[in-house]
C-alpha cells in the first residue's frame, strides 16, 4: 500500500513538474524555431517544403561532405569541417534565394502597385483590384494574386483571403499593401489612389540607392568570400599529400583547424554584417 502511495504521488509530482514553465517554455521555443524556418522558406519562393524537410536536407548535405572529403584526404579532422560545411550549406542556399526574391520583388512591386491604382481609378472594387493583378501584374506576382482570386470568389471573406494572400506573398511590401486594402475596406477613403501612387515613388526611389549601393561594394563583398574560402580550397589541394595532412589528426591540428573554423566563421559574419544593407521587416506579417 505504502509503494502504491508513494508511485501515486511521485507521478503526481511529475506530472505538475512537466506542467510547469518548462515544458511549454521548450515547446515555444520549437515552435518559433519552426516558424522562423517556415518563413525563410516561404520568403525564399520555396514551396512544399517545411523545416523538417529543411533539417533532413542539412544532414544529409553534411554526411555527403564528411564521407567525400574523408575519401579524397583519409582525414577525419579535416572531413569534419567539411561535414559541417556541408550542414549549413542548405540553409545558405535558402537564404541567397530569400535575398534573390526580395530583390526581385522590389523591382516588380511599383509596376504592381501602378496597376492597382489604375484599378482603383477606374471604379474597381477592391477585391476587383487585387484579382485583377493575376492578369495585368508581373508575371512573378501572378500566381499569388490568382490564388487571391480563387479564394475570394469561393468564399467571399475579404479579410481572411487578404491574410492567406499575405502568407503566400511573404514580403514586407505586400503586407503594407494588403493593410492598406484593408483599411480601406472597413471605413473608407478617397485617397487610397494618391497613398498607393507615393508608395510607388517611394518604392523606385529606394531600389535607386540600394542598386547604387550594392554596385559599389559588390567587389568588396565578393573578395571577402573569396578570401574566406581560399583557405579551405588549399586544404583540399593538400588531399594529394597525405603526409601533409596526417598532422591534423593529431590534438595540436585539430585545435588549429577549430581555431581557423572559427575565425573564418566570425570574420564572415562580421563581414556580412558590416556591408548589409537595410530590409524591411514584416511588422504587419
Amino acid at each position: 500500500m505504502g509503494a502504491l502511495l508513494g508511485l501515486t504521488a511521485g507521478i503526481g509530482l511529475l506530472l505538475v513538474w512537466r506542467s510547469g514553465p518548462r515544458a511549454p517554455k521548450r515547446t515555444t521555443q520549437a515552435r518559433r524555431w519552426s516558424a522562423r524556418r517556415t518563413e525563410l522558406l516561404r520568403q525564399a519562393g520555396i514551396d512544399g517544403v517545411g523545416p523538417t524537410q529543411l533539417a533532413a536536407t542539412q544532414l544529409l548535405c553534411g554526411a555527403i561532405g564528411f564521407v567525400l572529403v574523408a575519401a579524397l584526404t583519409r582525414t577525419a579532422t579535416v572531413a569534419g569541417c567539411f561535414g559541417v560545411f556541408g550542414l549549413f550549406l542548405p540553409t545558405v542556399l535558402v537564404r541567397r534565394m530569400r535575398r534573390r526574391r526580395q530583390s526581385a520583388l522590389r523591382e516588380l512591386w511599383p509596376e504592381a502597385i501602378d496597376n492597382l491604382a489604375s484599378a482603383v481609378r477606374a471604379g474597381m472594387s477592391l477585391p476587383e483590384g487585387l484579382s485583377a493583378l493575376a492578369v495585368r501584374g508581373p508575371a512573378e506576382l501572378r500566381p499569388p494574386f490568382a490564388r487571391f482570386a480563387a479564394a475570394y470568389r469561393d468564399t467571399g471573406r475579404f479579410g481572411d483571403c487578404l491574410d492567406a494572400l499575405k502568407d503566400d506573398l511573404a514580403d514586407p511590401v505586400g503586407d503594407r499593401i494588403c493593410e492598406t486594402m484593408r483599411v480601406a475596406r472597413e471605413v473608407g477613403g478617397s485617397d487610397l489612389g494618391i497613398v498607393l501612387r507615393a508608395l510607388s515613388e517611394l518604392l523606385r526611389a529606394d531600389l535607386r540607392i540600394r542598386a547604387e549601393l550594392e554596385t559599389r561594394q559588390g567587389w568588396i563583398v565578393n573578395a571577402a568570400r573569396l578570401a574566406v574560402a581560399a583557405p579551405w580550397a588549399v586544404l583540399l589541394l593538400l588531399g594529394t599529400q597525405s603526409q601533409t595532412l596526417r598532422a591534423y589528426d593529431t590534438a595540436g591540428g585539430t585545435l588549429l583547424l577549430g581555431i581557423g573554423a572559427a575565425v573564418c566563421v566570425v570574420a564572415y559574419r562580421v563581414m556580412l554584417r558590416i556591408g548589409r544593407l537595410p530590409e524591411d521587416r514584416r511588422v504587419l506579417g
